[in-house]
């Protein structure tokens, strides 16, 4: 019940235009957020990623990227990820294996070479996504496109 609720406060967070003097309020609306990607589009490096964080918690962080390419795959044992996209088009590959998966550093985060297997789950804005703790997942962005998205991170149950 506890990450429903997170889950619930983060999306209001984005999608609120109330403003509020509350200790520990995080609130980005859609014009602050489309300012935040046109920045990053310019510092796009060789991942075809730039990401900023918005706010760091107790226990979870909210974070902002702007992707225009595939990104490698990625899992974390530990991490819940929730996506909310802001803007764009791509494609969600969940679960199936990690290929040539390294080995877990912080948190259990592991990158791979690929995915074998798996779903695939076209991704456009207004989408909001769960993606469970130990689950292989990649964001992959059509040639020419690209994708933004508020990523809030927790731990898993």
């Amino acid at each position: 019940m506890k990450n429903v609720m997170r889950v619930s406060i983060a999306v209001l967070f984005v999608t609120s235009g109330v403003t509020a003097e509350v200790p520990g309020l995080g609130l980005w609306n859609a014009a602050e957020l489309n300012r935040r990607e046109a920045a990053l589009s310019k510092k796009v490096g060789p991942d075809h990623s730039a990401r900023e964080t918005l706010a760091d918690y107790n226990d979870h962080r909210v974070r902002y990227l702007y992707r225009d390419a595939d990104g490698l795959p990625e899992q974390h044992d530990k991490i819940v990820d929730i996506v909310i996209v802001h803007s764009g088009e791509g494609t969600l590959r969940l679960g199936g294996k990690m290929i040539n998966q390294s080995s877990p550093g912080r948190n259990g985060e592991s990158m791979g070479s690929g995915i074998e297997g798996g779903e695939r789950h076209p991704l456009t804005a207004g989408d909001v996504i769960h993606i469970p703790a130990t689950v292989p997942h990649a964001f992959l962005v059509p040639k020419g496109k690209h994708i933004t998205y508020v990523l809030v991170k927790f731990p898993a149950p």
